[in-house]
Parts: C-alpha cells; structure tokens; sequence
C-alpha cells in the first residue's frame, strides 16, 4: 500500500484485502502472488502463497488489514485510489462486512475517487445489487466513523418511514466517487464478466484487459434482457449510457486499460489485440489507456516487414528463448493469420506506445452519470 505508484493509471494503493485464489489464465504470472513467495517482511502477500510445480501460487487465504482501510481517510489531497493490488475484494471468502468496511471509508472521503477492480463479477453485481447493502454500509459509518476520527452523518439519507430502528439511515447508493471495473484477459472472460458489469450500478465502469492474452471483440459481447434486440452489435457495450423507448437503461462501458504481461514466464501480446481495443475505443468515444507492452516489442511483422518470407526464421527470428512467434488466434503457429514474432526486453525498453503514440485516456474525474440498472 502506498500514497504514491508506478501504476500509470492510479494515484495510491490501498491493500486492505490481501491473499487470493487462481481462476483464469491471467492470474498465472500476478506480480502480487510472486511478492509473497519472497515472504518479504510487511509484505501484504507474505505467507499467503505455497509452492507448486509452476511455482508459488496463492493459497487461497484472504487477510484484512484494518491499517490500511483507514489511510485514504488520513488523505486530504485529492487521489485515485486503487484498492486492493494484492487481492480480490470480491474473492468468495471475503465477508460481506470486510466490503462492508471498504465502501464505508468510500462514502467517507468523496473527495476522492476510488476504483475497484474485481476478477469475480457474479459477486460484485449480488453485493452492489443487494437492497440491503447501502443500510449495512450506513451502519458501519455510524458505528465506526468516530473511532476513526471523521464526522459520518453527512454521508448518510435519511429513510424516512421506511427506516427500522436499527438501520436509521442508508448512503446514496451507487456511490458517485467509485469506479467498478472487471478483468478481461481474452474472449471467454469478456463474455463472461462484461455481462455482470454492465449489470452492476456505478458511476464508471471499466475493463483492465491486462495482461491482454488474446484478441476480444467488445462488439460481440451477449447481453442480457435482450439488450442486443435493441441497439445493433457494437453499440451495446460502448459510449455513454443511452435509454430504450421504454425507458430502460442501457448501460454501457467508459474505459478500457490494455497491458502486456511483465515478470518473469511473462506472455507477449499481439500488437493487434491492442489496436483492436484502442480501435473500439476510439469509434465509440471511450477513454483508452495503453498501459504497457509488458517485457516484449515487435521485432518482426510478416506482413509489413517480410511479404516474401526471406527472413530467417532459422536464427534472427527463432521461435526459442526471448523470440517468440505469436499468431492473431494467440496461437504459435508459423503459418497463423498476422503472424508477427515478439521479443523480450524488459518492460523499461519494450515502453508503452502503441504505434508511436501515447494513449493516456480517462473518464473525467467526478463527472460521470450514475446510471441505476
């Protein structure tokens, strides 16, 4: 946890829930899950991994780090805090009261602006979409807001005739300074996350596609309550939310985070999974936000640099140690579609441009609708 990051699209950290589980292709190479194997002292992730034959990987113990809950509290200059680097706020041990606690130091600080991002999207919609939820959190505020050293009841709505007596009050839900976000590393987890996303209440939502492992066509996207007989493929998840005839909310994404995978064992991504994304983005005036290559650039590009496949692929452009052929599929095959051979060399040199340019897009800080779903 820190008031400072090298995250390039956060301002701080806070590690109140530390400890995970693996359950997708992205989770092989987390940088959290390696810190723990070093058993670093303070270390958040410390003893909460275990080896195995692919080295350490979680094992799949949850801590709660009341310390670290705190801190944005202590914080009066503005930030956008990310919550939650070394673990899942919605891992499937983690009580209710454990979120609870998270979103009440939420409501406590609207001067800034938190993000929560979640590889488990079932759970964040059942818990932002439980009736019950904003009365909890309100209950933790009056609760725990003085022995925090913060006045609570101005976050607090009255309920008025609906109120029982021991949940007077609830906060004005979805929170407007939160930011929901899902991973998406390929298609499969796209189809299965967007969908619980999009379904969630929030002021922004957002994807981190990183580390991206394959392509991922937010255009193709099922969405539920027959949202695709409404709007044409390719509007349903992009752009700012739009309201059907009959009045009903189409929700939609605001920001997408693309990054290549770092560390070792890490995987190159296809330049044309990242231009793919930057492409939906731009066509739908969403923020995007190139976050890294990882430890691989393109060293060769068949179509562009090798029409005639003179190359030698044989030496120069070998298929062994930090040269790597990559196909559009994700596959290795030499004869793939946009084939293009990849090479390690650090995440410092590989750098994040994409096509020379810098992406650094955000949705604006404080502005964004709350959308009710």
């Amino acid at each position: 946890m820190a008031d400072g990051t090298k995250i390039e699209w956060t301002d701080a950290t806070v590690n109140v829930v530390n400890g995970c589980s693996v359950i997708s292709p992205g989770c092989a190479n987390c940088y959290a899950m390696r810190a723990g194997s070093r058993n670093l002292p303070g270390h958040p992730s410390t003893g909460l991994t275990m080896p195995s034959k692919a080295g350490h990987v979680w094992n799949g113990m949850v801590r709660f780090n009341a310390r670290a809950l705190v801190l944005p509290l202590h914080w009066r200059r503005p930030r956008t805090i990310f919550w939650n680097a070394h673990g899942d706020l919605f891992h499937n041990d983690v009580p209710d009261a454990w979120i609870d606690r998270c979103f009440a130091v939420m409501a406590l600080t609207p001067h800034h602006t938190h993000q929560v991002l979640t590889k488990r999207s079932a759970r964040m919609q059942s818990y932002c979409g439980n009736p019950w939820t904003p009365q909890r959190i309100a209950r933790v505020i009056l609760d725990e807001a003085h022995a925090w050293g913060v006045s609570g009841a101005a976050q607090l709505v009255p309920l008025g005739n609906r109120a029982r007596e021991e949940d007077p009050s609830f906060v004005l839900w979805p929170l407007a300074n939160v930011w929901k976000g899902v991973s998406v590393e390929d298609q499969k987890r796209a189809d299965e996350r967007i969908p619980d996303l999009l379904a969630t209440a929030a002021a922004v939502r957002f994807l981190s596609c990183e580390p991206l492992l394959g392509p991922v066509d937010l255009t193709s996207i099922d969405l539920p309550g027959g949202w695709n007989e409404v709007f044409p493929l390719g509007q349903e998840c992009l752009g700012r939310p739009h309201v059907d005839d009959d009045g009903r909310a189409m929700t939609r994404l605001d920001w997408v985070i693309v990054g290549g995978e770092s560390g070792p064992g890490s995987r190159p991504m296809h330049p044309d999974w990242a231009r793919g994304l930057r492409d939906q983005c731009a066509a739908a005036g969403v923020s995007f936000l190139m976050k890294q290559w990882g430890d691989w650039e393109l060293a060769l590009d068949r179509e562009r640099d090798d029409p005639d496949w003179r190359a030698d692929y044989s030496n120069h452009y070998v298929d062994h140690g930090n040269s790597k052929w990559l196909n559009l599929a994700g596959g290795r095959g030499f004869h793939g579609e946009r084939f293009v051979v990849m090479r390690s060399v650090g995440k410092r040199a590989a750098g994040r441009l994409l096509d020379g340019v810098q992406h650094d897009g955000m949705p604006a800080r404080g502005t964004s609708e709350q959308v009710a779903t």
